[in-house]
């Protein structure tokens, strides 16, 4: 089913409120956790944001969601199912101040690492944060009341995003790997520097002894 959407400027109190449901939601769910992450536009400062808290919730175990979900279905949130058929479960609670959206996510999920590397990238690139905001303000004219193909149309600048990301850190560990190899170069011919020098001293002490013994006398 469509939802409207719905963008508000970036509001400071955000990272505030994320900290409190996370303190609620580490109480709630302490046996089963592993990280909880604020996510979305909310945790990305200047974005334009739909007007409700977006956060990960990494799992010890896949084995973990069955008992997670129960909790939080006794704390008012309801179940969205598995949307990204990536075994990550959507849980919203509307009543909230802001409203929540909750995904309880597996160890090791590409959904959740993929939602990382955007987060962090647009916080450390403002250019691309002020494109994504452009972005979103002309699709939500355009998909007033369309949710889904708001969010499906935003796909392709997301994707462009990670894959940017991932080719900085690719190029950033060859940088230091190649680093490494040119110190560790350098090191092996300081050492074969000085083995070669020791080595000849040590063939040419004897040869100066017999010319010139009182030197080494």
């Amino acid at each position: 089913m469509a939802t409207a959407v719905e963008l508000v400027p970036y509001d400071r109190r955000w990272p505030e409120d994320f900290e409190r449901i996370r303190n609620k939601l580490q109480r709630l769910l302490a046996p089963y956790v592993m990280a909880i992450e604020h996510i979305g536009s909310t945790s990305i400062p200047g974005i334009v944001a739909k007007p409700l808290i977006d956060i990960d919730i990494i799992l010890r175990s896949s084995a973990d969601v069955p008992p997670a979900t129960q909790i939080l279905l006794r704390e008012n949130y309801e179940a969205r199912g598995n949307r990204y058929d990536d075994d990550v479960w959507a849980f919203m609670r509307r009543d909230g101040r802001p409203p929540e959206r909750i995904y309880l996510c597996p160890p090791d999920n590409r959904t959740h690492e993929r939602r990382l590397i955007f987060r962090d990238y647009l916080r450390t690139h403002p250019a691309e944060a002020a494109a994504y905001t452009a972005l979103k303000v002309e699709l939500a004219e355009l998909h007033r009341h369309d949710g889904d193909h708001y969010t499906a149309e935003k796909r392709r600048f997301v994707d462009a995003i990670i894959e940017k990301a991932l080719n900085v850190k690719d190029a950033e560990r060859l940088s230091a790997r190649s680093s490494i190899d040119r110190r560790e170069m350098h090191l092996a011919i300081d050492d074969f520097r000085f083995r070669s020098v020791t080595a000849v001293g040590i063939f040419l002490m004897p040869l100066a002894a017999l010319v010139l013994p009182a030197d080494f006398g």
